[in-house]
């Protein structure tokens, strides 16, 4: 997981001092960004009391420091929401087992709906697939046993096929881009339930069965997971372009119902003769 401190010093380090106009008078500097004590005086506060916010030692700052703090370290939205969540952690999170995910009636009745021509996966928070519809599963993880969602203990898990599985990182060519976006999401996760076992064992886990993985979660960074591209090659369809787009689910707002649509008239031929394959 991650501390308030560790987050406020990784957007600090990428604020660099002429990046904000902020003089210097050719002084050596031994941080790549703003120091503790610059940061403080431009976000209004005392550098004492920034010092002990960082450290984990102050007590909740309130939202017009937490703004200030944003304004100057440049951070978007979501990266602000990061913020405010890791501020209401308590100083010592304990870990707790959490109850196994279920989907929604619902969200399984609008899956069904799309039978097996557009590809679709329902997700947990901790990107768990919970369900899949026959076009999602041939075209996200066609070697993987079609029922294994049905079994929560061994469902697969999204993140850890996109770094310890080979088939999965081979489908995809742009799999950095889509890497860096799921640690990310991760982390913003993180930030939601900083006392969620599981998701730390698999923050734990990842790190340490792949560098690259324990390389971009270093980097610090935070992002929500909503749209994209996804460009495979896919060995039954070859190479095929398409979109996912996030739809989350009102009954139960930490799970996503995650479609994929072409990008184009070729990868809309593709996914048809997907759909026929898996429908014969």
């Amino acid at each position: 997981m991650e501390s308030l401190g560790a987050f406020l010093k990784s957007r600090r380090d990428r604020v660099t001092p002429d990046r904000i106009g902020l003089r210097t008078y050719g002084t050596a500097r031994r941080v790549p960004g703003l120091r503790r004590e610059e940061l403080a005086h431009l976000a209004g506060v005392s550098p004492g009391y920034y010092a002990r916010l960082e450290q984990g030692q102050a007590v909740a700052a309130s939202g017009q420091v937490l703004g200030a703090l944003a304004r100057v370290l440049e951070l978007d939205a979501v990266e602000t929401a990061h913020l405010h969540n890791l501020v209401r952690q308590p100083a010592r999170p304990g870990l707790a087992e959490p109850p196994e995910e279920e989907p929604h009636p619902r969200v399984l009745a609008l899956l069904a709906s799309l039978a097996g021509t557009t590809p679709a996966i329902v997700l947990g928070r901790r990107g768990d697939v919970l369900a899949w519809n026959r076009a999602g599963h041939a075209l996200f993880a066609g070697h993987l046993d079609y029922e294994a969602p049905r079994h929560a203990p061994d469902r697969p898990s999204i993140p850890r096929m996109f770094f310890l599985d080979p088939p999965v990182r081979d489908l995809h060519r742009n799999w950095e881009e889509l890497a860096r976006v799921h640690v990310a999401y991760l982390r913003l996760t993180a930030g939601r339930f900083p006392t969620d076992a599981r998701l730390a064992n698999l923050i734990g886990e990842l790190a340490m069965r792949s560098d690259v993985f324990a390389t971009m979660w270093a980097t610090g960074e935070v992002a929500d997971c909503t749209t994209g591209d996804m460009r495979l090659h896919h060995p039954t369809i070859g190479a095929t372009n398409v979109a996912y787009q996030v739809w989350l689910q009102p009954d139960s707002p930490d799970h996503r119902l995650e479609i994929y649509t072409p990008n184009d008239p070729a990868s809309a031929d593709a996914l048809r003769l997907l759909a026929q394959h898996v429908n014969a």
